[in-house]
């Protein structure tokens, strides 16, 4: 899939865990692991926007689109 999810990667600079931030923006950990694994088929802007507002970040820096080669 040429979207790269780097949530993961913003979770670490943040230091804060998947459950902590499922938290604050209200899914469930399960929905919040889908979408960290990159498995997710969409993801709500009003979710996209909680998680930018709780890691302090802009969309940019947690999806990535990478040729297929």
């Amino acid at each position: 899939m040429p979207i790269i999810v780097n949530l993961d990667v913003m979770l670490a600079k943040r230091k804060m865990r998947s459950k902590e931030l499922a938290e604050i923006i209200g899914i469930t950990t399960a929905n919040l692991s889908i979408l960290k694994s990159g498995k997710a088929k969409a993801v709500r802007f009003t979710t996209l926007e909680a998680i930018c507002e709780a890691l302090d970040c802009q969309p940019a820096d947690i999806l990535e689109y990478q040729k297929d080669q």
